[in-house]
């Protein structure tokens, strides 16, 4: 599948989903339905919580993927946005971040295989995606003390290292780290996906997506585009790409100037809203 990606990016344009959370906020859950059985008595309010669906009602994560796929998608992203070590600690769930990234890129790859059987002459993919986390590391949360940090480097990478371990066991073609508004943050996963890497000895191709939060063309920890792309260009990436924020019109000359920068391919997934 790697080959394959690959190939095909040299071919065309691979077009990517769309978003997660608002398809799932379509079908109306209740608090009820996030906790489901099993989680009925979790002491901790689970909605919004849209990472656990995917062990709560996989059937609702897989129809959201099969309608992207059909839609025309040559590559759909796991509903694993907030589910690393850090994130999942508002929802007391931070025992589940393996299972619920395994168990996320096993029904985006059944959505997937069922979707390639109609039509086997499309090849489809699955990203793992790993969102920004709710902590960032260049910034203190306590404007009285700008040296404290919420987390240490150690405990980001530990939280997307689990992320990845889950993602790579369940299937994925693709680790996307997405969303990206500290680049801090985004070293640190890239981090633990070369440590997974080295480790097991399995490989998978990496997409980058940094978010430019204003007009200016800087993210949220003050990097320009340029600036960010040179804190990670060390990094054996597929591509590189900018993604929510801003949308098409404002986006479109921050990605002509990526483009123009990074030797690599370049992704855009502006936020339509």
């Amino acid at each position: 599948m790697t080959r394959d990606i690959q190939e095909l990016l040299q071919q065309r344009i691979l077009v990517l989903d769309g978003a997660m959370g608002t398809m799932i906020q379509r079908y109306g859950l209740t608090s009820a339905d996030y906790h489901g059985e099993r989680f009925k008595h979790h002491s901790t309010d689970q909605t919004n919580n849209m990472d656990l669906i995917s062990l709560v009602r996989p059937d609702i994560i897989e129809e959201i993927h099969t309608q992207y796929l059909q839609a025309g998608a040559d590559i759909v992203e796991t509903n694993t946005f907030g589910a690393n070590g850090i994130t999942l600690r508002e929802f007391d769930m931070v025992e589940l971040t393996y299972e619920m990234n395994l168990e996320s890129a096993r029904i985006a790859r059944r959505a997937v295989e069922k979707v390639m059987a109609e039509d086997p002459s499309k090849p489809r993919f699955v990203a793992g995606s790993l969102g920004p986390m709710n902590k960032m590391l260049s910034f203190s949360p306590d404007v009285n003390n700008p040296g404290y940090r919420a987390v240490t480097f150690e405990e980001v990478m530990l939280g997307y290292y689990e992320q990845v371990r889950g993602l790579m066991d369940g299937g994925v073609d693709v680790l996307l780290p997405e969303t990206t508004f500290d680049i801090l943050n985004l070293k640190a996963a890239l981090f633990a996906i070369q440590k997974y890497f080295d480790e097991t000895g399995k490989r998978v191709p990496v997409m980058a997506s940094i978010t430019i939060t204003d007009a200016a063309g800087r993210t949220l920890s003050g990097q320009t585009v340029e600036a960010a792309w040179n804190s990670v260009s060390h990094a054996p990436l597929l591509s590189i790409g900018l993604n929510c924020a801003l949308g098409p019109e404002q986006m479109r000359p921050h990605v002509e100037e990526l483009a123009r920068i990074a030797p690599i391919y370049v992704t855009a997934y502006p936020n339509a809203g």
